[in-house]
């Protein structure tokens, strides 16, 4: 690879840690690091930085040739609960920052564009039980309703202009190593930590709230393999359907008791319970598996054992 790497909000949730990857993949100089502000001090000064505002073109622009960058990955992005106390600032960073690299790469200033899609991108209407890749997409968040728009015109880009854009439909991601990030989903990340520092939780979300998920290793590694796939691998460029595993607060509150015999959960549903009753309860992710060759390496059970395990050498 000639060119570098550019990550847009590499502070945030999976831009932290697709940051690290990156790095030890094509080498630290080879991967330059910007936020709209510094993350933590070991994280800025373990590599090249750069403060970036995702919506100024001009400043991407300029770190780009400076950079000599041929490949960005924009993960700034407003989350769907977060999302929903701003919805105007949300429409415009998850929009105006994606048409930015898109009409960078149309001008041929960029060769490869990875933006994250979301199970969001799905509504009421959408078949729960093994979604399709192709179905009735109705979104009822500015988060989903940005996502889906986001897709559109990723898929135009492509068509339109050649421009070469990479997305996956990510389901709910759960790290050991960063906090989360804003969305709906990070009740299965939060229970982890509360379950290592209380012994209990109180679950925002019902006990048979069914969702798909997702162990931050497996999301990173589908990252970068798509974007190492062969460009005529890659038959869809909306965004692809990822899936690893599907359960409930129940569910996980079973598996963290295998390991913690005296870890309690209750259940005080709040204004995400109904952003999660509009999503998927599982994700069909065949396209994926058969088109790059997608393979999920971990399970509920093996994901509580490796979260608990890093989390209890932090703590």
């Amino acid at each position: 690879m000639m060119g570098r790497i550019l990550i847009i909000g590499a502070c945030g949730q999976i831009g932290t840690e697709l940051t690290k990857k990156l790095r030890e993949v094509y080498g630290t100089e080879n991967v330059v690091a910007s936020d709209i502000r510094k993350g933590e001090p070991e994280f800025v000064a373990s590599g090249p930085f750069e403060v970036v505002n995702a919506l100024d073109f001009n400043q991407i622009e300029s770190i780009i040739e400076k950079h000599e960058v041929e490949d960005v990955y924009l993960m700034a992005a407003l989350l769907s609960a977060t999302a929903e106390k701003n919805p105007a600032f949300a429409w415009d960073l998850n929009m105006n920052s994606l048409f930015h690299v898109l009409n960078l790469a149309k001008a041929g200033k960029i060769k490869k564009i990875f933006w994250p899609s979301s199970i969001a991108v799905f509504g009421p209407t959408t078949p729960k039980q093994d979604t399709p890749q192709y179905t009735v997409m109705e979104p009822s968040t500015v988060y989903g309703i940005s996502k889906q728009s986001g897709e559109r015109w990723c898929e135009y880009y492509h068509n339109i202009y050649g421009v070469d854009v990479r997305s996956i439909r990510y389901p709910g991601l759960i790290s050991w190593s960063t906090l989360p990030g804003g969305g709906t989903t990070d009740y299965a990340v939060d229970i982890y930590h509360k379950a290592l520092s209380d012994g209990k939780y109180t679950c925002f979300l019902s006990e048979e709230t069914r969702l798909p998920m997702m162990y931050m290793d497996d999301a990173i590694r589908a990252t970068i393999e798509i974007m190492q796939a062969p460009a005529d691998s890659i038959k869809i460029r909306s965004a692809y359907n990822l899936s690893a595993m599907d359960f409930t607060p129940k569910e996980i509150a079973e598996a963290i008791k295998k390991e913690i015999p005296d870890f309690t959960i209750d259940y005080a549903p709040d204004f995400r319970q109904k952003i999660a009753d509009s999503w998927p309860q599982s994700i069909d992710d065949n396209s994926a598996r058969q088109d790059w060759n997608w393979k999920h390496e971990f399970d509920l059970t093996s994901m509580t054992s490796d979260m608990l395990a890093h989390l209890s050498e932090k703590v």
